[in-house]
């Protein structure tokens, strides 16, 4: 396994085959999401079966209520942008950051790559947290985020709506990160009036997504990419997309494997 460290997030991984992957290597992988929040996989050409049960080394499965299955794959889901008339939209976000439990990783499979465009682009939200100035950081101390769920239908007796703290010690490296989501599903912070909050939120953003702090992954046949959702913010890029850019997506629950 040989590793090659990525600014300012990430690590590439190559020498690995996931399909014969042993629990020590796991635990490896984890280890490198943990520290570095993002892991990607060149020239992993597998299969659907493949990338399921290389996810479910890391734990129990989870999927975000609204999304649409993949067929003979319940707990994988597509994203893709074949056959709309207009491209998909993406913000900056955590994914299902509305409920108490969000998923711990999220993996994308390539399965079909755009001649131009298509990136995924990421941030470093520990680097996000540190270089906050002191004062915003005094501020901000101890206070809480409302995540609320939009852009999904949810059963009336799903999550919608969760408390986390905006600086969120990461479950396995205890390290502190600057923990948001899209301003749309940040609804309050604590002890804010709504004005606040959305300048605060808007203010966080700005300041986690610079250019700076930013990897820009762009996708080549064969690709899986898997990053930390307690350690950075992700959104696709679908800005002068030219042809078809399909991913298959699976979210792992929990850090305890």
């Amino acid at each position: 396994m040989q590793e090659r460290v990525l600014e300012p997030v990430g690590v590439e991984v190559t020498g690995v085959d996931l399909g014969t992957l042993g629990a020590d290597d796991v635990t490896h992988l984890r280890g490198l999401l943990a520290e570095h929040g993002v892991v990607v996989l060149p020239g992993q050409f597998v299969d659907d079966d493949t990338f399921l049960a290389f996810l479910r080394g890391f734990g129990p499965m989870t999927f975000t209520e609204g999304e649409t299955p993949l067929e003979g794959h319940p707990d994988l889901n597509v994203i893709s942008n074949v056959g709309r008339e207009r491209p998909p939209r993406s913000q900056f976000h955590v994914d299902t950051s509305y409920v108490a439990e969000p998923p711990a990783y999220t993996a994308l499979r390539a399965v079909r790559i755009p001649a131009q465009g298509g990136q995924t682009v990421f941030t470093n939200q520990y680097a996000a947290y540190e270089s906050l100035p002191a004062e915003l950081k005094e501020r901000l101390e101890g206070r809480t985020v409302r995540h609320v769920a939009t852009g999904v239908e949810v059963d009336d007796d799903a999550e919608t709506s969760a408390e986390h703290p905006v600086f969120r010690p990461h479950p396995l490296t205890g390290r502190t990160a600057l923990y948001l989501s899209t301003p749309q599903r940040c609804a309050a912070v604590s002890g804010m009036d709504d004005d606040e909050a959305r300048a605060t939120i808007e203010e966080l953003l700005a300041h986690s997504t610079r250019d700076d702090n930013c990897l820009r992954h762009t996708w080549a046949p064969g690709d899986v990419v898997m990053w930390d959702n307690g350690c950075v913010l992700h959104k696709a890029d679908h800005e002068g997309v030219v042809g078809d850019r399909v991913m298959h997506r699976g979210m792992v629950a929990g850090y305890a494997g």
